[in-house]
């Protein structure tokens, strides 16, 4: 019997495939060799958005963002955390890519465990601002997402870094960033004082985040706020976005109504304002008619 009878085996077709190797220059080079040229032809481009923002007062650092993750018009969690803490006083805000935010805060917490455990210390929030830059800088051009706003306390006080992904490195006092941030942008630039009280900032923090989640279609969800504290970082409040902008808008309401009963109780008689002596003016308003 012969032994392709036995073992069921069958010699190879000569036209068909080879088991030997090519010929040098006609080798089979996957689609993925060229990560750039390949992400630019058949990567996705969904639309995805978000509003978050901080900002650096006297009493620490205040981180507030949305909770919705959207891809394209699909909503795909409408309750992700999108400020992600590195250490007890150190957090930041992500805008981009999920998946990219979350890969690269877990390498910036390996990388600062390491080095406090080499150096007996952990570095400073600009240190570890540099190095998250530097790091990330070395994959520019390859269609990495990630902006992040770093809060943190160190021994210099509360600060406040911006970081890209193309290595852009910004030091401030408030920063918004993702697709809700021109609306956050108009309410924190009125409302905001460096001196503000506690409450007066998660009160900013909140409203600048509802607003923006109004208006933007890529926003919603809930608002998550945090405060980073000498002492480290705590999650103050998750509010329901549309609960808390239709709460805004009754106050805003009410205050209008009050600014309109005060207006109407000045005015006199006829609806026209009362004329009175102006401040530091001793005359009688006798006096003053004749003039």
């Amino acid at each position: 019997m012969a032994l392709q009878d036995v073992c069921q085996w069958q010699a190879l077709d000569p036209q068909g495939a080879s088991p030997h190797l090519p010929q040098a220059g006609a080798w089979a080079v996957p689609r993925g060799w060229d990560p750039q040229t390949f992400l630019q032809t058949h990567g996705p481009r969904l639309a995805h958005g978000t509003t978050t923002l901080a900002f650096r007062f006297r009493d620490g650092v205040i981180a507030a963002a949305d909770t919705r993750s959207s891809c394209g018009n699909y909503v795909a969690c409408p309750a992700s955390r999108k400020v992600i803490p590195v250490h007890q006083h150190l957090l930041g805000t992500t805008s981009g890519t999920s998946a990219d935010c979350t890969t690269w805060y877990r390498v910036l917490r390996r990388e600062l465990r390491l080095r406090e455990l080499r150096e007996g210390q952990l570095p400073s929030v600009a240190g570890a601002a540099k190095l998250l830059s530097g790091m990330m800088s070395r994959y520019r051009g390859l269609d990495l997402c990630v902006a992040t706003a770093l809060c943190g306390w160190d021994r210099s006080g509360p600060a406040l870094f911006y970081v890209y992904s193309d290595g852009t490195l910004l030091q401030g006092d408030i920063f918004s960033v993702g697709s809700g941030s021109p609306y956050a942008y108009g309410v924190l630039d009125r409302g905001y004082r460096y001196d503000m009280s506690t409450q007066e900032a998660y009160a900013l923090a909140r409203r600048a985040v509802a607003h923006a989640t109004h208006r933007d279609a890529y926003s919603g969800g809930s608002v998550d706020l945090f405060h980073v504290r000498e002492s480290g970082w705590e999650h103050v409040s998750r509010n329901d976005a549309w609960v808390l902008y239709s709460e805004l808008q009754k106050l805003s309401g009410l205050e209008k109504e009050g600014e309109e009963e005060a207006t109407s109780e000045r005015a006199g008689p006829g609806g026209e304002p009362s004329v009175g002596p102006a401040p530091g003016d001793l005359r009688m308003p006798s006096e003053m008619k004749r003039l």
